[in-house]
C-alpha cells in the first residue's frame, strides 16, 4: 500500500478517535487490507484502525474514502465537495433525492457545510464482495455527481473563472465541461481550447489534491503516449472496484 493520504486525511485522526471506542476488529482489518492489496488499490492505514483509500475516477479524478474500523462496525466517510457558494436549497434538494438511490452510504454535510458521503457496514458483513460493492458505489456516485454539484453550487465562480482565463489566454481544459454555462460570455478562438493540462488552476469546489491528481494523470498519459506503453489512459490503470 502507498504512503499518500487523500484530501481530507488530516481530519481522519479526530474522526478515528471519535469512532474508536475499544480495539478495532482485527479480522476486519485483515480482510480490508487483503482486499486492497489484492486489487492494487492505492491506500494506507492511518491510525491503526482507519484505511484511507484513493479511488481514481473520470469527472472527479480522485476520491478519498476513509474506512474507520471498530469492533462491530466499519464507518465509511468520503469527502465530495467543499461548501457550495450559492443555491444551497437546490444543492440539498439534489442530495436528498440522490440519497434514495445510493447503496450503503448517504449524502450529508459537516459543521462547515462541506459535503460528504457517509455510511456503515456491520463487521459481520465485511467481505471482498461487500467492499467491492460499497467502494464501487462511492466511486460511481462521486464521479456521477461531482460536476453537477459544481454546476449548481459554484456556477458564478465558474463563469468568473472562465472570463478571466479567456481574457488572459489561460487554458480552459478543466472548465470545458461547463461551457454551457458560459454561452453569453466571451469565447476562445478556434485555437483557444488548449490540450495541455491547466496546471495549478483549481476548479471552484476542487481541492488541491484533485488538481495534483489531474496533473499526475496528465503526465502519466503523456509518458504512455510517448513510449507506447500500456496502462495509461482514463482508468488510471487501476483495479478499482466497480459497482
Amino acid at each position: 500500500m502507498t504512503d499518500s493520504a487523500g484530501p481530507d486525511a488530516a481530519g481522519a485522526d479526530a474522526a478515528g478517535a471519535a469512532e474508536g471506542k475499544g480495539a478495532p476488529n482485527a479480522e476486519v482489518l485483515r480482510t480490508i487490507e487483503a482486499f486492497l492489496v489484492d486489487r492494487e488499490i492505492e491506500s494506507h492505514l492511518l491510525d491503526g484502525r482507519t484505511f484511507v483509500v484513493n479511488l481514481p475516477g473520470e469527472k472527479r479524478l480522485k476520491t478519498a474514502v476513509h474506512l474507520h474500523v471498530r469492533q462491530d462496525t466499519v464507518r465509511i466517510e468520503s469527502f465530495i465537495c467543499r461548501k457550495p457558494d450559492e443555491d444551497f436549497l437546490k444543492i440539498y434538494d439534489y442530495l436528498l433525492r440522490r440519497n434514495q438511490h445510493l447503496y450503503s452510504v448517504a449524502y450529508t454535510i459537516d459543521n462547515t457545510g462541506d459535503i460528504y458521503l457517509v455510511g456503515w457496514i456491520p463487521a459481520a458483513a465485511v467481505s471482498d464482495d461487500e467492499l467491492d460493492r460499497v467502494l464501487g458505489s462511492i466511486l460511481e456516485t462521486a464521479d456521477f455527481d461531482f460536476n453537477k454539484l459544481l454546476e449548481i453550487g459554484f456556477h458564478t465562480s465558474i463563469r468568473r473563472e472562465w472570463s478571466w482565463r479567456v481574457k488572459n489566454g489561460e487554458p480552459l481544459v478543466n472548465l470545458y465541461a461547463f461551457r454551457h454555462l458560459t454561452s453569453d460570455l466571451e469565447q476562445p478562438g478556434v485555437d483557444g481550447m488548449p490540450e495541455e493540462n491547466a496546471s495549478g488552476k483549481l476548479l471552484p469546489g476542487e481541492t488541491p489534491a484533485d488538481r495534483a491528481a489531474a496533473d499526475a494523470d496528465a503526465k502519466a498519459a503523456e509518458a504512455g503516449e510517448g513510449s507506447g506503453g500500456e496502462g495509461s489512459g482514463g482508468d488510471g490503470g487501476s483495479a478499482a472496484p466497480t459497482s
